[in-house]
């Protein structure tokens, strides 16, 4: 047998009901009953239509606020985590922190300050929070704000 042979076991597939053909083919209503808002052509009620009981979507409770379509998304580090990580008198920079897997994706870096830092280190990044840049600085490193 070849798969161009294949046919369905007669009796599978049925035609379908011609309607609306003249009184020989489902009589005088094609199938639609007598009169009505599902007897017009195009008619019936929408999908979600509940009979005029107030509808599940006006029944739940509305989403509250907004979403701001101007936000920025940022891969965020904290202090304790780059000390840990890098050695002593290593540059900290995006690509080296993706090289040892710390962040991931493409988005833009932000160095929070959770965690002590006891030596001097020169970190870069897109931003940095107010605590992060102090702590940096009080231990003698830098804080390095690049543009993304």
């Amino acid at each position: 047998m070849r798969l161009d042979q294949l046919r369905p076991p007669l009796g599978a597939r049925r035609a379908r009901k011609r309607v609306g053909r003249g009184n020989g083919s489902q009589g005088t209503y094609s199938g639609r009953g007598v009169k009505g808002q599902k007897a017009r052509a195009g008619g019936g009620v929408r999908p979600s239509f509940e009979g005029g009981q107030l509808p599940l979507v006006k029944r739940l409770p509305t989403q509250r606020g907004f979403t701001n379509i101007f936000r920025k998304e940022y891969s965020i580090i904290n202090l304790d985590v780059l000390v840990a990580r890098f050695p002593l008198e290593s540059e900290v920079t995006p690509m080296a922190m993706k090289e040892i897997r710390l962040i991931r994706g493409s988005l833009p870096v932000k160095v929070l300050g959770q965690g002590e830092i006891s030596r001097a280190i020169t970190i870069t990044a897109n931003k940095f929070s107010t605590e992060a840049k102090r702590k940096i600085e009080a231990a003698g490193g830098k804080a390095v704000e690049i543009q993304a």
